[in-house]
């Protein structure tokens, strides 16, 4: 079973999302983690009892992990194109317990559309995160990327609460039905609603201390 994680807004820099995240929200979203397995960085703000919103980029000041990044963060084009096309709330992070299962699930001829699965950090792993071949979103971010916390209930205890509650997710995209078919298939507890659209864009409405606020 595959349950929402986390949001991920995907930005050319952090600055960049957090203005965002703020002209949509109205909310300041605090500063996360530098990922020094990874040579990106985040801001992190609680959503509800177990979800979250990550606004992530490239690190400027990273290394290179020496493989492709997540959530195509190395095609710096392709991140500054979306950017401007609005399709800036990119996807979700799904959490499992039973990532290889998971993975086999999604297993066609070419591999798991989810990737493979990475322990993370490299040195003393801490987590598992699947992450494609060439560190693309999968099927364009129509479906999530896993994550396995390995048992850790407390990780989200360390994620800001500022009283944001996620209301509803939602999904555009050109195959509704196909995707709601695969959304079953890989048995997703309380997927995102899907609607037609020309391409893959989500819309998250989340519940401030000023009302209902859409952010996308």
């Amino acid at each position: 079973m595959l349950k929402l994680d986390h949001l991920t807004v995907i930005a050319p820099s952090l600055a960049e999302g957090v203005a965002h995240v703020r002209a949509c929200l109205g909310i300041e979203v605090p500063f996360g983690m530098r990922h020094l397995y990874m040579g990106t960085h985040n801001h992190r703000l609680r959503l509800g009892e177990q979800v979250y919103l990550e606004i992530v980029a490239l690190d400027p000041e990273g290394i290179d992990p020496g493989r492709p990044r997540w959530f195509g963060l190395d095609d710096h084009a392709q991140v500054r194109a979306d950017w401007e096309e609005g399709r800036r709330l990119r996807g979700w992070v799904a959490g499992t317990e039973a990532m290889d299962a998971s993975l086999d699930l999604a297993r066609g001829p070419a591999g798991s559309l989810f990737g493979e699965k990475i322990a993370l950090p490299q040195d003393e792993p801490s987590f598992a995160f699947s992450i494609p071949a060439d560190g693309s979103l999968p099927l364009d971010g129509a479906v999530p990327s896993l994550i396995d916390h390995r048992g850790d209930a407390g990780y989200i205890a360390s994620i800001p609460d500022l009283g944001a509650q996620l209301h509803a997710l939602v999904l555009e995209h050109p195959d509704p039905d196909g995707i709601g078919a695969l959304y079953r298939r890989l048995e997703i507890d309380r997927p995102p609603a899907i609607v037609h659209g020309p391409k893959v864009h989500y819309r998250a409405l989340i519940e401030t201390a000023d009302g209902l606020r859409e952010l996308t």
